[in-house]
């Protein structure tokens, strides 16, 4: 039997993990984590796309877990999805001021997940 919990895919078992739970709030609840008052269906459509995208980028580290031949694929997009996060945030933080305590935190988290996947990339270079 495979072992699917292995330090080569902790990056998106953790990612996945923290990632579907936020796409359903971003698309159902976004006032349970954000200061925002939706009102326009314009709006609604606007995090219901961030949901489906955060689902789809899921998705793929999800397929990359269970199939090997995807595993290249998931972790680079996994990379670039956590490191576009982070420096999203590190720009806001810059230009904006400095946001609430959770997004700090995951700040840290994205930076850390995103920095891992690269080091996972690195690993399979040298094997």
């Amino acid at each position: 039997m495979k072992n699917y919990f292995n330090p080569k895919n902790f990056h998106l078992i953790i990612s996945t993990s923290i990632v579907i739970p936020a796409a359903f709030i971003y698309g159902f609840r976004p006032n349970l984590v954000l200061n925002v008052n939706i009102n326009t269906i314009d709006e609604h459509n606007i995090f219901k796309t961030i949901m489906c995208l955060y689902l789809a980028f899921s998705s793929l580290w999800i397929l990359g877990v269970y199939n090997s031949n995807y595993w290249k694929t998931a972790t680079i997009s996994n990379m670039i999805f956590m490191l576009g996060l982070a420096f999203g945030r590190i720009i806001s933080t810059i230009f904006d001021g400095f946001p609430s305590n959770i997004f700090i935190i995951g700040t840290i988290g994205e930076l850390i997940l995103g920095l891992y996947a690269l080091q996972q990339l690195n690993l399979i270079k040298h094997e």
